[in-house]
């Protein structure tokens, strides 16, 4: 079953981590006076946002199995990627399907799926402004991460509410002192865009706003889908090159050929290929 939030700004704004916008602004180094007059204009215009302006998301929980490197959720088959090459923490070479309990187990578990997203004029409305702009660019992507973190929140003490009693300070929150993870479509471990054309049919994306470009990148820009996974000892990992071999076999299991495949993850296929 889906479930629809909506969020002013002012309900997300505190979930915001302005690191990373920062980082956005390649503002590492410089002084702390631009800092400060960045931030003074960013929550200027951040306050021009939140007179209308609302963020949007969609969670669902479901019924879920691995099956080898697999995903099993609800009536649908996901097939995840795996590490190659070990961690230099000697960590074994990990995939999202580990933290799940294997369908040979007999028992179900669960998986959450999400996607957040802002309200499309939010994006729209500077346009004609370089400067303000590529400011309102940079805060929404903020805001649809900021209301991820909200969500995410959400779920843990109260729609999965497998951590009820959780009392975590933002800070805390910022460095993922939480239980579980909630990898976003596009990141380390989840680099196959091309997923969201799935995800996208779970969560009737559609209902929130965002649509789906050709190559499976999110308008609004500021979106962001992904999983939730709720196992004690799952952690956030790089997956690193993949090679050939298991390119091959993930088009075969994501029924697609290997040339589709190789478009969405050119950039983390072995060099030589």
């Amino acid at each position: 079953m889906l479930k629809f939030f909506s969020y002013s700004i002012a309900e997300v704004e505190p979930y915001i981590n302005w690191l990373y916008f920062f980082h956005s602004w390649q503002m590492n180094g410089k002084p702390e006076q631009d800092r400060e007059n960045l931030r003074r204009e960013a929550s200027a215009l951040l306050s021009e946002m939140a007179v209308n302006g609302k963020t949007h998301a969609v969670f669902g929980l479901f019924d879920a199995n691995s099956d080898g490197d697999d995903l099993l959720v609800g009536d649908c088959r996901l097939p995840m990627l795996r590490q190659q090459v070990p961690s230099a923490e000697g960590h074994p070479c990990l995939c999202l399907a580990d933290f799940v309990r294997p369908l040979s187990s007999g028992i179900k578990d669960k998986v959450g799926v999400f996607a957040t997203t802002v309200d499309n004029d939010l994006e729209q409305r500077w346009k004609d402004d370089v400067y303000y702009g590529l400011l309102a660019q940079t805060l929404c992507d903020r805001l649809a991460e900021a209301t991820a973190e909200k969500l995410h929140e959400e779920v843990r003490r109260h729609e999965w509410g497998y951590a009820p009693d959780e009392n975590l300070s933002i800070s805390e929150l910022f460095h993922c002192d939480y239980q579980g993870i909630r990898p976003a479509i596009g990141y380390p471990s989840l680099p196959d865009t091309s997923v969201n054309f799935i995800l996208s049919d779970i969560l009737q994306m559609e209902r929130i706003g965002i649509k789906l470009t050709e190559s499976a990148m999110m308008i609004p820009h500021a979106s962001v889908s992904g999983f939730m996974f709720s196992h004690q000892q799952a952690r956030y990992f790089n997956l690193g090159e993949i090679g050939e071999d298991q390119l091959c076999d993930y088009a075969r299991r994501r029924g697609l050929h290997v040339d589709a495949i190789r478009r969405f993850l050119s950039p983390f296929c072995e060099k030589d290929l």
